[in-house]
């Protein structure tokens, strides 16, 4: 053992010691493994950062909880046909919620209505574009995932009054209100004035695409006054038991059926969405990542293996006679092999370092130049870079380190 130890040591020693001899052209030997590393590491770091991304975006939605609306959120091929189903009643959550009360051992939790419209919001010379108004009832604030900055949801008293009173994002508190707090101040919508009862704590945005802190949420009746309910992307978000979630989605499309009067052989004519609907349409892009990234890593290590191969065998034509010499002082051929092995290994280790820093700095500029793209540079990524590039060095290695052990001293000595 003491053996195999000193002789790994020194064919540490010896491997750096030709590195450092041979320094461009250890590092362009290397090139491919660069390439190839930062590939799969930039591959990993995309769809771990997809991953997070859609599991921080998803929790605005409620792990819990189910839409019934009018279009699915996949499949719009049909478009006509979905154009053309009834619109959903805001008015439906209160059957839902009145067989809850009748079923206490029912999957169903509770129903909200809400309806969703884009406007502009105003306070005095400050004004914010494209803001998501919802409207919906106190219960809301039941089944959302967020946390208040200031204030409060609005009561059910506010909602039943129809009181114009808002909860509103984080970034449309920190636009319309810098450096004073929105809590009892007033908002304008549509010739409007609404009073700011609450502020909702920033949650991000979905990978860049919608953003949960620029939306406004205030009582549905109040909604009315301003919107029509009607036309405004009506839905009923149910809560549910996540146990039981395959039949409370049968327990709410009965319901539903009932409601909107379909017989047997109809289809529905509304859709019950989930998260999964959305984590299932983002599977083919990381699928696409996932095919791109492997191609060009595998392109790039396998020319960056032919190379050290090839550097490796012109190393041992080189170093022949040492070879020779070493065998006739008593080097076994294991000695030899794991020479030239662990050179190989190396030179395929330190690009994979050198590939995990270009990536790592990648990564850095991208989440400056993107703040709103997730990106996860996890220590399984390092570690799996680690592992190709010993994979690529002991692959690209083995052949001519094989062939050095094998050399005859006799003939070894007289190469020239």
């Amino acid at each position: 053992m003491t053996r195999i130890v000193y002789e790994t040591v020194e064919s540490f020693a010896i491997a750096f010691a030709q590195i450092a001899a041979n320094k461009l052209r250890s590092a362009l030997t290397a090139l491919g493994v660069i390439i190839g590393i930062v590939a799969v590491t930039l591959m990993g770091t995309a769809i771990l950062g997809i991953d997070a991304g859609v599991e921080q975006s998803l929790s605005g939605f409620g792990d819990d909880v189910v839409y019934v609306t009018k279009w699915p959120w996949k499949d719009t091929s049909d478009w006509w046909n979905f154009r053309n189903r009834r619109d959903i009643n805001v008015e439906h959550a209160q059957p839902i919620n009145d067989w809850i009360a009748d079923h206490p051992q029912s999957p169903l939790k509770l129903a909200v209505p809400a309806a969703n419209w884009g406007a502009s919001v105003m306070r005095g010379e400050y004004r914010v574009n494209n803001i998501r108004i919802v409207g919906s009832t106190a219960d809301l604030g039941r089944i959302v995932r967020s946390d208040m900055k200031e204030g409060r949801f609005f009561s059910d008293i506010e909602n039943r009054s129809a009181r114009n009173v808002v909860v509103v994002g984080f970034d449309v508190a920190d636009a319309l209100f810098p450096n004073v707090s929105p809590i009892g101040k007033e908002i304008r919508i549509r010739n409007q004035l609404y009073n700011v009862v609450g502020v909702a704590a920033r949650q991000g945005s979905f990978l860049g695409l919608f953003s949960w802190d620029s939306q406004v949420i205030m009582p549905l009746a109040a909604f009315g006054r301003s919107f029509p309910v009607r036309y405004a992307d009506p839905e009923i978000r149910v809560q549910i038991d996540l146990e039981r979630a395959e039949e409370a989605r049968d327990e709410i499309r009965g319901i539903m059926r009932r409601m909107r009067g379909l017989s047997p052989e109809k289809k529905d004519d509304f859709e019950i969405n989930s998260q999964q609907v959305i984590r299932e349409q983002l599977d083919p892009v990381k699928r696409g990542i996932a095919i791109g990234g492997l191609f060009i890593t595998g392109l790039a290590l396998f020319v960056g293996a032919i190379g050290i191969m090839n550097i490796t065998y012109v190393s041992v034509k080189e170093r022949t006679k040492e070879i020779g010499t070493r065998k006739a002082l008593g080097a076994r051929r294991r000695t030899i092999l794991l020479q030239f092995l662990i050179e190989a290994v190396s030179i395929c280790v330190l690009g994979g370092m050198g590939g995990l820093a270009m990536a790592w700095g990648l990564s850095a500029i991208v989440s400056v130049l993107m703040p709103s793209f997730p990106l996860v540079f996890s220590i399984g990524l390092v570690l799996l870079g680690l592992g190709v590039s010993v994979f690529t060095g002991i692959f690209s290695g083995f052949a001519p380190a094989w062939q050095a052990s094998k050399l005859d001293p006799v003939v070894a000595l007289r190469y020239e």
